[in-house]
């Protein structure tokens, strides 16, 4: 199993360097999204004193030409802090700070999708937007081999992986564990956590979360997995179909609903979303992956769980239609939907973003409104 150098350096020697006083102050890691609009960067600066709130938090810059997001010789980028966390690594005070990222003229940069997001989910704040995104990864090692898998073959089929306990069966449980416990402690609301079809692949959910905090949510739970992962030797992909093949691919379902559909009689707001999504299809498949689609078309085959990219389905309990109505949705006549469509790496700013504007801002075609 191919792990990183840096997993075999020692953690013992590490820990008392970590276990030093740091006086009044604090450590706060800048966490922004990177030009290929699914890459995460960090950064850490000292503060004076604990921050209590975002407004305590100084802006602050960084090269956007190493990180696909500027020419050289304009390569000043600007992070500007939206959501802070604790340090589940550093531990308190220090502080995680997830940031959205401007350019040179403070306009936003094109993998910034929390800012539009953040002022479509303004427009319609009296319906109380709910969501929960159930977040599929896979451990490889770093040479791009699932993790526990033999090295010149493969695992027994698909089957008993699935929710499955033993040795033979779950691969990776450590990272899973350590990571469920980083997101509680850093105050993300993960709220569970399973194995998955395809031995390796693991899922955590995230929720429910209301508006904008949705994005702030995954984005942190994600780094803190690539963290996690780090520190043991390995990597954490978010491809949505890592193994070619009668394997499973990885989405990221998200589950979605207002006030309005959580309360008696709310089945019919839904299956008039449901009706306003199937007109617009083509749109949501281009904003459910950060390639317009081309990755998600490797997994959305209508095989293994999902859907067929190129249609539009929905239906009662059915895991094979792009958007599912769970079970005791159909019977209490009101609750949420679930859209299967968004691939594991998707941007969730845009996801939640695509959702309300089409459900509930009634907008129609291939193209965004600008407001």
């Amino acid at each position: 199993m191919a792990t990183s150098a840096s997993a075999q350096l020692s953690k013992v020697v590490k820990r008392q360097y970590m276990e030093l006083p740091q006086g009044d102050n604090v450590q706060a890691m800048y966490i922004w999204i990177d030009g290929t609009g699914e890459g995460l960067r960090c950064k850490t600066r000292t503060l004076d004193s604990e921050p209590k709130s975002i407004e305590d938090l100084p802006e602050w810059n960084f090269d956007g030409s190493s990180t696909y997001q500027s020419e050289g010789s304009n390569s000043d980028m600007y992070l500007i802090p939206s959501a802070m966390f604790r340090d589940p690594f550093r531990k308190d005070p220090n502080k995680l700070v997830l940031c959205e990222v401007l350019k040179y003229n403070r306009k936003t940069a094109e993998t910034n999708h929390r800012h539009t997001c953040k002022k479509i989910m303004e427009m319609i704040d009296h319906q109380i937007p709910w969501f929960g995104m159930e977040q599929e990864y896979t451990i490889l090692g770093t040479d791009g081999h699932p993790f526990g898998w033999p090295s010149n073959g493969f695992p027994g089929p698909q089957g008993p992986y699935y929710c499955g306990v033993g040795a033979d069966k779950a691969y990776g449980r450590d990272i899973v564990e350590a990571h469920y416990k980083a997101c509680l402690y850093a105050g993300v609301k993960i709220c569970g956590t399973n194995a998955e079809v395809m031995p390796a692949q693991w899922e955590f959910q995230i929720g429910p979360c209301e508006g904008i905090s949705m994005g702030d949510h995954l984005w942190v739970a994600r780094f803190i997995l690539h963290r996690v992962c780090e520190d043991f030797g390995v990597v954490a992909s978010f491809d949505p179909k890592p193994i070619t093949g009668n394997w499973n691919g990885a989405g990221c379902h998200t589950n979605f609903s207002t006030k309005e559909m959580r309360e008696d009689g709310g089945l019919k707001c839904i299956e008039e979303c449901i009706d306003k999504l199937g007109k617009r299809h083509n749109y949501h498949i281009r904003a459910y992956d950060p390639k317009g689609g081309l990755d998600n078309a490797r997994r959305l085959t209508g095989h293994h769980e999902t859907s067929n990219i190129h249609e539009f389905s929905a239906g009662v309990a059915n895991r094979g239609a792009s958007i599912r109505i769970p079970r005791t949705v159909g019977q209490e006549k009101k609750g949420y939907f679930e859209d299967r469509r968004p691939s594991a790496n998707c941007d969730p700013y845009a996801v939640t973003e695509a959702l309300i504007r089409t459900c509930f801002l009634d907008e129609e075609g291939d193209e965004p409104v600008d407001y």
